[in-house]
């Protein structure tokens, strides 16, 4: 056997590019590292790896923004106790750094039964120096989050962004070092198009490195965009899909109706730019279609929302953002709703309506 091989074999983030493989089935076992409260919770591996991870997973950008370190505190408290396990965060969450820095004063020991992933590459300075996907950049960066979370590893370390930049192979390089050093468990990719997606997994199989295992990538009922493209490449790389905004920033909640503002409050009220992007008629119409296809079948538009996203089959395990302990509760409750195959063709016939 090779060096290369043999670091390969003792590695699982440095397999090769596979061949396309169906994701497997969810299952109720979580495995002897995770927390007794995910017994009988749903699991599935992310992407063609070892790792993981609850169906539903935890978005913390609210962390250090909307929500204090109290009231944060409360949502982490909820989400163990509902068994998720992946907690996803940003360096650029809470104000740069707040959400992380949140998460590893909470957490104490409890970090130990996660899944923690976070990202780097955002701007983390207002001259827009400390950015990037460069190698100095990414010892930088995961430094400094190690140090925020209180933590020596990060079990999935995302790239957050596209950098122009830099090229692929250096940003593999340096990431597959860090693998190495025992500073990161896995690698991932968020919102990058599907040709950087391909290009990426065949560079990290011409180096013999560490491959992205999963894409973090807006992706919900309303905005369905990665079917084009992204969801293909990622069903033939292997690559599990993490999407964020399943509820479309809260269009899919019942909570907005045609021809009528945004309640008061409201992320839509109080966002303009996001309010000019979802509170559209074409939006807000099929919004309420959805709505009445799940009321009848005796379910809210939210349910359905999460529903649909699991039975997706590159859906790993869905992000979902909460400002309070009930809506983590309410969203664990959400994924409960199995589709069948007449409801995944009502849903389809819906969302093809004129």
């Amino acid at each position: 056997m090779t060096t290369t091989d043999s670091a390969r074999a003792s590695n699982p983030a440095r397999a090769s590019s596979p061949a396309p493989a169906p994701y497997p089935a969810t299952t109720p076992s979580a495995g002897p590292a995770a927390p007794a409260a995910l017994r009988g919770a749903d699991t599935r591996t992310l992407g063609r790896s070892g790792l993981r991870v609850s169906l539903l997973g935890l978005g913390t950008n609210n962390f250090g923004a909307r929500l204090d370190r109290e009231s944060s505190a409360r949502v982490i408290d909820a989400a163990l106790d509902a068994g998720i396990t992946l907690f996803d965060t940003a360096d650029a969450y809470g104000n740069r750094g707040g959400s992380e820095t949140i998460l590893g004063e909470v957490l104490g020991v409890r970090r130990k039964g996660i899944v923690l992933a976070t990202k780097f590459g955002v701007p983390q300075d207002d001259a827009g120096l400390l950015k990037g996907a460069s190698r100095s950049y990414i010892v930088h960066a995961l430094e400094a989050s190690l140090r925020r979370l209180k933590t020596d590893w990060i079990d999935l370390y995302q790239l957050h962004k596209p950098d122009p930049e830099t090229p692929i192979d250096e940003t593999l390089r340096a990431l597959d070092d860090l693998v190495r050093a025992g500073k990161i468990r896995y690698i991932g990719a968020s919102n990058l198009p599907a040709w950087q997606v391909a290009q990426a997994q065949h560079v990290a199989r011409e180096l013999g490195v560490g491959r992205f295992i999963s894409s973090q990538d807006e992706y919900s009922l309303l905005r369905r965009d990665a079917e084009r493209e992204l969801l293909p490449a990622l069903a033939a790389y292997g690559i599990g899909l993490l999407p964020y905004f399943p509820l479309a920033n809260g269009l899919l909640t019942g909570k907005y109706r045609p021809n009528q503002g945004a309640p008061g409050g409201s992320r839509l009220a109080i966002n303009a730019g996001l309010a000019k992007r979802y509170l559209t008629s074409r939006d807000l119409l099929l919004a309420e279609r959805l709505e009445t296809f799940a009321t009848a079948q005796g379910h809210t538009v939210l349910e359905l929302a999460f529903a649909w996203l699991a039975a997706q089959p590159t859906v790993a395990s869905i992000i979902a953002g909460a400002s309070s302990a009930e809506q983590v509760v309410a969203n664990r409750a959400a994924i409960g709703w199995r589709l069948s195959a007449e409801d995944l063709a009502g849903i389809g016939a819906v969302l093809s309506a004129p």
